[in-house]
């Protein structure tokens, strides 16, 4: 009889064990796989019975995602419209049936289907699905700045390039574009349309903070406060250009009209990045070395990936990059320092980075966490999160950041942004033309912050495959947007 108990207590042991370890199987792991599949109907009724939540711009008015209800059956369904069209397309994203999910869309979907975690909202939804009432999601309040986000799109048309703006004390993120962009209301049934390439370019691909892209002598503004940190150069250090600089035996020549060498012998640093003066930086980064230069960009945010709520699948790491993968080097030998320092060699930037090297220098050498999403709201009005400013880190010494704003002040002042001035307001910027490789065909850059004197906003802008530079490519297009957004 014992023997008969206890072989029946083991089965029913065996049998539980079974069952909890089922049973946490297929709610814990491999639920989120049967979300997913398609062909789940009841999960896929069961989304779109959810009233998402609203995605609104900074000015509390735009709408950028909202719904619209439809009967399917005796079920009343929800689902996305996009008013603004392709405004905001690649941060804001898209829900779909067919297509799932990208941008802000997926990476805070469990706020928009109110099934984040925070108490409130497990409350509030709780209560909803016990008195059989509609689920509503939380709504995005989002810091972009829709004016300007529309004057840069503009500024960017029928061009492929990005332009990201921040603002210098907080890291708000208040311009986001990348060109050419999408509807995505013509993702679900329109999707050869609405991702069609246009003059040449993928519509889907988010250029600003994805798109890499050699910084050309942008990137000078990281060298030379990677220069002065080293303690070998201060602002008051000269050089003579003989319009090159020797590496590895081989002149590396000036930048010009690309048919011939500039040479503006005696120069101070100064007039070195108000010229862009390849030769000056290329002895600067034979001097300093290669790997002080990365270690000193690491500071400003490169080799890592970019905080953004994004989907971390939709930024791109900043760095060098050899064979497509990115690369840091175990020693100088295997970096061309001249060639690294005025932004070529086989490094490759995002937009979104390149604003941030751009907004450090306007706080003063202090790196803030880029954010976009606002604060997350309620249905009833109640703030479920509040984002706040956040500081990464000190990037550059405050003595250091006030120099090299001085030097990008002479950029704009009388050297190669021009383009960038603003009446009554001093502007600190750096262009960067970046040969391709193709004959006469150049990745054209500006970086920019204003007021200098008092910095509020920092943009970065890169226009493709354009045959001029980028003072007079990207600058026109980065002081319309800081004109926007401080105006």
């Amino acid at each position: 009889m014992n023997r008969q108990i206890t072989r029946v207590a083991v089965v029913g042991l065996v049998l539980l064990a079974s069952l909890i370890v089922g049973t946490t199987y297929w709610q814990a792991w491999a639920a989120s796989g049967l979300a997913d599949r398609q062909d789940n109907a009841i999960q896929r009724v069961a989304e779109f019975s959810v009233k998402r939540g609203k995605i609104i711009a900074a000015d509390e008015r735009t709408i950028l995602a909202d719904n619209y209800s439809r009967k399917v059956g005796n079920q009343k369904l929800y689902f996305r419209k996009y008013p603004q069209r392709g405004l905001a397309a690649h941060i804001v994203g898209y829900s779909t049936q067919v297509r799932s999910r990208a941008g802000l869309e997926a990476s805070e979907n469990d706020f928009l289907t109110g099934s984040n975690t925070n108490l409130s909202t497990v409350v509030d939804t709780t209560l909803n699905k016990l008195k059989g009432e509609t689920i509503e999601g939380n709504d995005l309040h989002l810091t972009l700045r829709p004016g300007a986000q529309r004057i840069a799109l503009n500024a960017l048309g029928g061009k492929c390039g990005a332009a990201v703006a921040l603002d210098v004390k907080t890291g708000r993120v208040l311009v986001s574009v990348s060109s050419p962009t999408y509807d995505p209301n013509l993702i679900e049934n329109h999707y050869n349309l609405a991702t069609r390439p246009k003059f040449g370019c993928s519509s889907l691909f988010n250029r600003a903070e994805a798109g890499l892209y050699i910084p050309g002598s942008a990137f000078k503004v990281v060298t030379a406060s990677a220069a002065l940190d080293s303690r070998k150069f201060t602002i008051d250090s000269t050089f003579y250009d003989p319009g090159f600089c020797t590496e590895y035996g081989k002149p590396v020549l000036n930048f010009a009209d690309q048919s011939g060498p500039e040479r503006f012998g005696r120069v101070t640093f100064t007039q070195a990045m108000q010229h862009s003066i390849n030769a000056v930086f290329c002895n600067i980064g034979k001097t300093i070395g290669a790997t002080a230069i990365l270690d000193h960009a690491k500071h400003f945010g490169f080799y890592s990936v970019p905080p953004l709520e994004t989907p971390v699948n939709e930024r791109a790491i900043s760095g060098l990059y050899n064979k497509g993968k990115l690369f840091f080097p175990k020693n100088d030998f295997q970096v061309d320092p001249g060639r690294l320092a005025f932004g070529q060699e086989r490094m490759q930037v995002t937009p979104l980075q390149m604003a941030m090297v751009a907004a450090t220098i306007g706080n003063g050498g202090v790196v803030m966490r880029p954010y976009v999403v606002e604060r997350v709201v309620a249905p009833d009005g109640s703030t479920v999160v509040q984002t706040k400013p956040d500081a990464l880190g000190r990037a550059v010494t405050p003595q250091h950041a006030a120099e090299v704003n001085e030097m990008m002040q002479a950029v704009v002042t009388g050297g190669t942004g021009t383009a960038a001035q603003i009446p009554g307001m001093t502007v600190a910027g750096k262009t960067g033309t970046a040969e391709t490789g193709e004959n006469h065909v150049n990745t054209t850059w500006f970086i920019a912050f204003a007021p200098a004197d008092n910095p509020r906003v920092a943009v970065a802008v890169v226009v493709e495959r354009q045959h001029a530079t980028g003072g007079e490519v990207a600058a026109p297009i980065a002081k319309q947007i800081m004109e926007a957004l401080i105006r």
